[in-house]
C-alpha cells in the first residue's frame, strides 16, 4: 500500500513536490500508518473469519478486498475532514482521490487474504506431514 500511494502521490499525479513538511519526515510518517493501516486490515480480516462475517468457504479474497476498501474509504473521510488531503478540493479531485484509496487499500486487503491462504495451506502441509 506504501508504494502504491508513492506512485499514485509521487510519481502519477507529482503530489509529493507540494509538501510543506521535509519529503524524509513525510515517508517515514506515512510508513508508520501504512503499517498500522496493514495490521488493523489483517486484525479485522482474521475477527471477520473468527466471527463468521466473512466466509473462508465463498470468496474469501474478494470479501476482504471490499471490506479493506470500505476501511479506505472510512480512511479517506476521516483524512478529507481533518484537511490533511493532497486533493484542491475540487469534486472531481476529490472522487478520483477516494476511489484511488478504496483500490489501494483494497489491493492491501487482497494481498492480507492472499497470506492469510497461504498460511493456512503452509498449516495444513505440516499437519498433513505430522499424520
Amino acid at each position: 500500500m506504501f508504494g502504491l500511494s508513492y506512485v499514485w502521490h509521487g510519481l502519477v499525479l507529482s503530489d509529493l513536490s507540494e509538501l510543506g513538511i521535509p519529503l524524509a519526515l513525510y515517508f517515514v510518517l506515512a510508513a508508520l500508518v501504512y503499517l498500522v493501516l496493514g495490521l488493523g486490515i489483517t486484525i479485522g480480516a482474521h475477527k471477520a473469519v473468527q466471527y463468521e462475517f466473512i466466509s473462508l468457504k465463498r470468496a474469501f479474497p474478494v470479501m476482504v478486498t471490499l471490506f479493506s476498501a470500505a476501511i479506505g474509504f472510512f480512511v479517506y473521510l476521516v483524512i478529507f475532514v481533518l484537511g490533511m488531503s493532497f486533493t484542491k478540493h475540487a469534486m472531481m479531485h476529490v472522487v478520483v482521490d477516494v476511489l484511488w484509496q478504496m483500490l489501494e487499500q483494497g489491493l492491501g486487503g487482497l494481498v492480507v487474504s492472499l497470506g492469510m491462504i497461504y498460511d493456512m495451506h503452509q498449516r495444513f502441509l505440516e499437519q498433513e506431514r505430522a499424520s
